[in-house]
């Protein structure tokens, strides 16, 4: 009965191979009804995969003659039912890691009978021959064939392979079939990025000069003397940190850049009160005054009008000092004029008034008197003493605007 029992299960074991598909080492062409393997044992394909032969070449000679008798490996192979990309390398005494790499394939990628296998060129070749894009439709679906990835489907329709996943909720280890239906994505194709502007070459700074290098100099030497920053010697001159330099040599020195100007300000005072503070001390440098009678004009005019070019005042009194048309000082645009008016507060040779009013440089001895004394001498105010209490503010509000 032994015999018996032997040739029932070898019966029974082809009838198995026969019907269903057989988890074979490596990627298996599936059957177009049967359901691929989720489990496969990849720990045993990539023992097989080590027990290959290194190269073609040092495969049997059995193998190598079903080559064909000219011995000449055919270009493609059409995949059939049952193979295995490890037997199909093995039958033409491949590599099958090299077959993989041709046809762009991976250890878990699944081959479908009907499906084309390139067996010869380079891998270089194999991943990067163009495919020719059809123009993207605003949406649709498409029909598996056999051979299909999701990858060449979407370079197919110009799409990325995210996009195509995430539209048919598919993960990157999701298995395609030949007739499944697959939503191709809409919407325009992504605008190429803008090319940056060209940035502007930095401009070389402006040469003041040149100077003959002597035995011993450095650039931060010469770039001490001169009052410049090394930086500068080298944009000049096209050298670098490492440039050497011979006593005889020509150097231009850059011009030396300009001040930055300081930022001045006064404590409590606005921006109208600073500018009008620069303007009166501005105008007494011009004229000459001593810094005692700019000092005086700006306590004058802190005290007649909070240092504001004022449209009103007392009766007619109008502008920065509080100067009245009906007392000869000009009209009342002319008083308003604050230039004008400062120039008027000052008197002397420039007084716009001439002699019709007098301002503080036309009263004799205005040096030898008291603060308080000299302003009220040109303001006429009926509070003489409210400008003693300006005297020292005053000073320092000259010495912050030097």
């Amino acid at each position: 009965m032994r015999p018996e029992e032997s040739t029932h299960r070898g019966r029974t074991a082809r009838t198995v191979a026969a019907g269903a598909p057989f988890a074979l080492a490596g990627s298996i062409a599936l059957a177009l009804s049967g359901t691929p393997a989720n489990a496969v044992d990849t720990r045993s394909d990539q023992r097989m995969l080590r027990a290959l032969p290194a190269s073609a070449d040092r495969a049997p000679a059995t193998l190598r003659a079903l080559r064909g008798a000219s011995g000449a490996l055919p270009a493609n192979y059409i995949v059939k039912r049952g193979d295995t990309i490890n037997a199909i390398a093995t039958r033409f005494g491949l590599r099958t890691v090299d077959v993989l790499a041709l046809n762009g394939l991976s250890w878990k990628s699944v081959i479908y009978p009907g499906q084309v296998l390139r067996l010869t060129g380079s891998a270089a070749a194999a991943q990067t021959a163009p495919v020719a894009a059809a123009p993207r439709a605003a949406s649709g679906t498409y029909t598996i064939k056999a051979g299909d990835t999701i990858s060449s489907i979407a370079q197919r329709h110009g799409l990325s392979v995210r996009s195509v996943l995430a539209a048919n909720r598919l993960g990157w280890s999701s298995v395609i079939y030949p007739g499944q239906k697959l939503v191709i994505p809409g919407g325009a194709a992504p605008a190429a990025p803008a090319a940056p502007a060209p940035r502007p070459p930095a401009a070389a700074p402006s040469v003041g000069g040149t100077y003959v290098v002597r035995a011993g100099d450095t650039i931060s030497s010469i770039a001490q003397r001169h009052g410049v920053s090394v930086r500068s010697v080298l944009a000049a001159n096209k050298l670098g940190w490492s440039s050497i330099i011979y006593p005889g040599e020509k150097i231009a020195i850059p011009l030396k850049a300009a001040p930055a100007a300081a930022v001045v300000s006064i404590p409590g005072f606005d921006a109208e009160q600073l500018s009008n503070a620069k303007l009166i001390v501005r105008i007494g440098r011009q004229l000459g005054v001593p810094d005692r009678g700019i000092a005086i004009a700006l306590g004058a005019a802190m005290q007649e009008s909070g240092m504001r070019n004022l449209g009103w005042g007392d009766r007619d009194s109008v502008g920065l000092f509080q100067q009245r048309p009906s007392a000869g000082w000009g009209t009342e645009a002319q008083v308003k004029d604050a230039t004008r008016a400062t120039k008027a507060f000052y008197g002397g040779h420039s007084d716009p008034n001439g002699i019709t009013t007098q301002g503080l440089l036309d009263i004799p001895g205005w040096q030898s008197m008291t603060f308080t004394q000299a302003a009220q001498a040109v303001q006429v105010s009926a509070y003489p003493d409210a400008y003693a209490q300006w005297e020292k503010p005053a000073a320092a509000w000259l010495a912050a605007l030097r």
